[in-house]
């Protein structure tokens, strides 16, 4: 519920109930949430998985600021010590396992 939200934000970001109800609205919009009525109150619930908000909100990134490049985007991390040698090859190893799953 919106009053749930303000109320977990409150510590960090003090906001109006009114600023949340209308962020939710356009997430709502976008298609992000929906919501169901319970009484008064509308309790909002994620479209998508949290995983497929990311890999978009990533996407959008690589396009706006590496010009669609996903290579100069990981090649960054790298040079600003993001990710390390140790992570990179435990990358390497997951997509390596997805390609050969796909592969059969």
């Amino acid at each position: 519920s919106v009053n749930a939200c303000q109320e977990s934000l409150s510590a960090s970001r003090p906001f109006k109930e009114s600023t949340v109800r209308t962020l939710f609205q356009r997430l709502e919009q976008k298609g992000y949430v929906r919501h169901e009525a319970d009484g008064r109150t509308y309790l909002y619930h994620a479209m998508k998985p949290r995983s497929n908000v990311a890999a978009t909100a990533v996407k959008q990134i690589i396009d706006r600021f590496c010009g669609g490049s996903l290579e100069e985007l990981l090649v960054g991390m790298v040079d600003n010590d993001l990710v390390d040698r140790k992570e990179l090859r435990e990358l390497a190893r997951k997509i390596s396992a997805k390609k050969q799953e796909r592969g059969r």
